[in-house]
């Protein structure tokens, strides 16, 4: 899927993908950015346009790999999604188009660029199984909000549970 995606979406809306689930950021957020606030970083500060709120965004090894890759021969004030028309980043509509497109080749229905960020906080609960995290991370106000918010099922939590047991320490196994 990733060289189809290079091949007809281009390397730009290729790294809008992988930045937007890596990240979970909004669109919003990922836009603006440049790429000295990126580039040879473990994490991103960025200033929340919605909340106002100051988050601290770790990079993982694979973004930063693909940072790298992809701003080698940007100067540190370019914007990472730049628009071909003037000076200035790719609109949220430009960037819900190119998603759309990549999502269509993938063969992937019903996909926005808000999707990447509820991308990331399905992968991260189902890795690490913590809802409250994410319900933090998103500031959603209860936590059957950002089960919802991710498509986490009742029925799923449920199963995930059944086999749980815990025995006694140094009891039989």
């Amino acid at each position: 899927m990733q060289n189809s995606l290079l091949r007809y979406c281009g390397y730009r809306d290729y790294f809008l993908f992988l930045f937007g689930i890596n990240t979970g950021l909004r669109i919003s957020d990922i836009l603006p950015l440049r790429a000295k606030d990126v580039r040879n970083k473990s994490q991103i500060t960025i200033t929340e346009k919605k909340t106002k709120k100051v988050r601290i965004i770790n990079i993982n090894e694979i973004l930063k790999a693909e940072i790298a890759t992809y701003t080698i021969s940007m100067e540190c004030d370019d914007f990472l999604f730049a628009s071909k028309k003037g000076n200035s980043h790719i609109t949220p509509t430009q960037a819900y188009r190119r998603i759309q497109k990549a999502a269509e080749i993938a063969g992937i229905e019903n996909t926005a660029t808000h999707s990447l960020r509820k991308t990331f906080g399905y992968h991260h609960y189902k890795k690490h199984g913590d809802l409250a995290i994410l319900q933090e991370f998103f500031s959603h106000a209860s936590i059957s909000i950002t089960r919802q918010y991710i498509g986490i099922t009742q029925d799923e939590v449920k199963n995930n549970l059944t086999d749980f047991d815990l025995q006694q320490p140094g009891g039989p196994k």
